[in-house]
């Protein structure tokens, strides 16, 4: 009977330690950038994958607070680097779209991926100023906490952190004077 009595005390206190966390995409550490892109930022949306344009699963729990939070995160990190120059005479759009967001079902270690397309388009003749698929991994380890649904979403946070950071890194390398898809509606081809 003590056998049973300390077995259910030790589940109970293994189960009332860890909860939930909840799903945050704020990305630590982000700092002033030294380099200012020659642009305005004027919208920033976030989107999920058309089934066929995904590139991996996208769980349905993740249709309505995934967006949300990705592009609340997003517009934080951005306003940290101050890396857009508010009256400057070019106005650019950024569209997210998240194209994989592969959760673990199970397993000791949790590792999600995430796949998002970042462009950015010059809203005066619609030149892709840039755009790249960021691929990030969110690995969270057996010992941070006993069950696996907190490990897993965990994991997502980790992944959507590392693939907004990713992103972050390749916009301090941006030239806006030399668009990778120039517009053929501004006469240059």
């Amino acid at each position: 009977m003590k056998k049973l009595m300390l077995a259910a005390f030790i589940a109970a206190s293994l189960a009332g330690c860890a909860s939930n966390p909840p799903l945050n995409f704020s990305v630590p550490s982000v700092g002033v950038s030294a380099k200012k892109v020659n642009a305005e930022l004027k919208s920033l949306t976030v989107t999920l994958a058309r089934p066929d344009e995904a590139k991996g699963k996208i769980p349905a729990a993740a249709q309505t607070e995934v967006p949300q939070m990705w592009q609340n995160a997003l517009t934080e990190a951005i306003n940290k680097m101050a890396i857009f120059r508010d009256d400057a005479p070019r106005k650019l759009s950024l569209s997210v779209k998240i194209l994989a967001l592969d959760v673990p079902g199970f397993g000791a270690s949790m590792t999600t991926r995430s796949v998002a397309r970042y462009e950015l388009i010059d809203r005066a003749d619609g030149s892709i100023v840039y755009t790249q698929d960021v691929e990030a991994d969110g690995t969270v380890p057996f010992n941070y906490a006993f069950a696996g649904l907190i490990r897993a979403r965990e994991s997502i946070n980790r992944s959507a952190q590392n693939n907004i950071a990713q992103f972050l890194q390749a916009l301090e390398t941006i030239d806006v004077e030399k668009p990778m898809f120039p517009s053929t509606q501004s006469g240059t081809p």
